[in-house]
């Protein structure tokens, strides 16, 4: 996947002014900024949810738009709170994750094969939410819902797997559950490239190799992990002195004392 110098305009508001990144097959990114840094509107231009105001876009070696959206739409693992609105809370979660192969939302008269039923039930018990098959959507607590829409993005076998804020608002076991999931996931070789979004570093999961930080819908730094997740890079992109930490592929921040 490829960014080149992409703005969105939205009347006065840039959310986003010439991001520029390259995404490649089996690497693991994180981006992170503060709120209102523009990473929720990237997302959705990864997702090809959106189109750029000015720049351009390839996704999948599809250029965005000059290619068939629906189609691509369908090779993109995409799990963000924005959609926990649009599905049926009546919905079964076996149901929920099943009709991510085909995205959509609730099961009406299509047939799914065998081999659905079987890959549903896979990712189902990889992400925790086996024993909920039989539940409502609409009954989950929040880590719950969460692991749900993560097995659904992966239904469909995606060539890109995005992951907007995937940590907001579980608790610390939540938190950690999720973040040990994901560093398996990393882990995997034949998992598709994968992009977390968050704005908490504790949430960057241990086996992901690169980062891109946003400042005010501009980007502030890209790259491997170790070169963007620093002191000074993160200080600048938060508007406060932080410390930072790195200990067993886990990072930590807190504010830091200036004399």
């Amino acid at each position: 996947m490829s960014l080149r110098d992409v703005s969105v305009r939205r009347g006065t508001s840039l959310l986003l002014d010439q991001v520029s990144v390259n995404i490649c097959e089996g690497e693991r990114w994180v981006v992170i900024g503060a709120n209102g840094a523009g990473k929720t509107t990237l997302m959705q231009v990864m997702a090809a949810r959106l189109f750029p105001t000015t720049g351009e876009v390839e996704i999948l070696d599809e250029t965005l738009g000059a290619t068939d959206v629906a189609f691509l739409r369908q090779r993109i693992g995409w799990a963000s709170a924005a959609q926990i609105p649009a599905f049926p809370p009546g919905e079964a979660v076996a149901d929920v994750v099943a009709t991510g192969a085909y995205d959509v939302l609730g099961r009406w008269r299509e047939t799914y094969e065998p081999l659905d039923s079987r890959r549903a039930q896979a990712l189902m018990h990889q992400w925790g939410v086996e024993s909920l098959a039989g539940r409502t959507f609409g009954t989950l607590s929040e880590g719950e819902r969460k692991r749900t829409m993560i097995a659904r993005a992966l239904m469909p076998d995606p060539e890109l797997l995005l992951l907007d804020e995937p940590g907001a608002g579980l608790d610390l076991a939540g938190r950690e559950d999720l973040v040990t999931r994901l560093a398996v996931l990393a882990q995997d070789q034949h998992a598709p490239a994968v992009v977390v979004i968050t704005h908490h570093v504790e949430e960057v999961p241990p086996g992901f190799t690169h980062g891109l930080v946003l400042r005010a819908g501009r980007a502030l730094a890209q790259g491997p992990l170790e070169h963007v997740m620093t002191q000074e890079v993160l200080s600048e992109a938060f508007g406060l002195p932080l410390a930072v930490e790195h200990s067993h592929g886990r990072f930590w921040a807190r504010r830091r004392e200036v004399t």
